[in-house]
């Protein structure tokens, strides 16, 4: 199961940014909602205690909608009363900065009311506050954290293209200026975004950039956050990065004592365990199915990491026996034939299957010949571009 506890052991330097929305609730949404999430826990015990505890009427309808539940009208209205007499008196305070205070009273005024609307999950009135609020900031990191708020929002409801946009707008931003805290705490929620998006070498780099200076605890627990890193990390980096930036990474390894599956997966896949490592990999499996932003990317992420094994395991030989493979894979040569035979026909590995003697023959690229008929193509689309070029200046 995903790991949803409270944990940050590295505070930023200045005041923590509030968990909200509670991205904790969108993950138990998704597990109650997931037809192939068999173990959903107590997520509807923590999902309905969140709401009530908050009085989110606006995200109970949402989530009555989409999970199929009745609504309690007496709890739906309750809340709904104590959402009206708290955002009266915020207009009021409103009201009252407007009239009778500065234009730094006003923007808080504001900000709180939009805050509030996040907290309760009123999606579209939140978005519409915020937007009024950035309107009345002119102090570029507080700009930022309305973004992020906004971000936020986006990974809460599964907006990407709220998430999308103002995480650019974030990068506009950055490049007039930013302090070291927002601009470590963007590549978090940037990596984050890349994961959702299966760039898994853009989340690796943002996140092994942050791992040592990791404040978004708003965002996830910093052990989750090492998870990630390490998901993200594995499929992408090259074996001696793999070694220097997670393997011999002193901030991770100290977060693995508390990540077995985790520390499973990577060392067996370092270590060449490789029957060890299929083990890690279906337990991994299921905690990818249970998480809101990477399930979509489930069967993609086993499959480039099956890949990656089989081609670790052939780079050290000219040829392998299938019975071999198998053997170091705990696995039938049935099987490991079909699983060749698949990413071989796919361009994915490149090797040949002798089935008649039960042999794999690798068959490695030769590079420097790709590269000659890679600059004799891209010469040729040159010469073609200057030939239409030289036609239309003699005309």
């Amino acid at each position: 199961t995903v790991n949803t506890n409270y944990l940050n052991p590295r505070q930023p330097m200045e005041e923590t940014v509030a968990k909200n929305p509670n991205l904790d609730l969108a993950q138990h949404v998704f597990v109650l909602h997931a037809a192939d999430v068999a173990d959903k826990g107590e997520a509807k015990k923590f999902l309905t205690e969140g709401i009530e505890q908050d009085n989110m009427a606006p995200f109970y309808e949402h989530v009555c909608h989409k999970l199929g539940w009745a609504i309690d009208s007496s709890l739906l209205a309750s809340m709904k009363e104590k959402n009206e007499k708290e955002l009266a008196r915020l207009e009021a305070a409103i009201k009252d900065a407007t009239e009778n205070l500065g234009e730094s009273e006003i923007r808080e005024a504001h900000l709180a009311k939009a805050d509030y609307l996040l907290k309760i999950g009123a999606k579209t009135d939140a978005e519409t506050a915020f937007r009024v609020t950035y309107e009345k900031t002119a102090s570029l990191g507080q700009r930022m954290d309305i973004l992020f708020s906004l971000v936020r929002l986006g990974f809460f409801y599964g907006d990407r293209d709220l998430i999308s946009r103002n995480l650019d707008k974030a990068d506009t931003l950055l490049a007039e200026g930013g302090d070291w805290d927002r601009r470590n705490r963007l590549k978090v929620y940037r990596g984050l975004y890349a994961l959702m998006m299966r760039d898994f070498k853009l989340a690796s780099q943002q996140f092994l950039d942050t791992v040592s200076t990791f404040t978004s605890s708003e965002l996830m627990p910093y052990k989750d956050f090492v998870q990630l890193t390490v998901f993200a990390a594995l499929p992408v980096l090259s074996r001696p990065d793999l070694q220097k930036k997670v393997v011999r990474g002193p901030e991770i390894q100290e977060q693995l004592h508390d990540l077995p599956v985790v520390k499973g997966l990577l060392m067996s896949l370092y270590d060449c365990h490789y029957a060890a490592f299929f083990k890690h990999l279906a337990t991994v499996e299921e905690i990818l199915r249970s998480h809101f932003l990477l399930a979509p990317h489930r069967r993609y992420y086993v499959r480039e990491l099956r890949i990656l094994a089989y081609s670790q395991l052939m780079e050290s030989y000219r040829s392998v026996t299938l019975e071999s493979m198998a053997r170091s894979f705990d696995v039938s040569v049935g099987f490991i034939d079909r699983e060749l035979s698949r990413f071989v026909s796919a361009g994915r590995l490149h090797c040949k299957i002798d089935r008649v003697e039960g042999i794999v023959e690798t068959n490695r690229p030769d590079v420097k010949n790709a590269q000659y008929q890679s600059a004799i193509k891209q010469g040729d689309v040159l010469l073609n571009r200057l030939q239409k070029l030289s036609q239309v200046i003699n005309i």
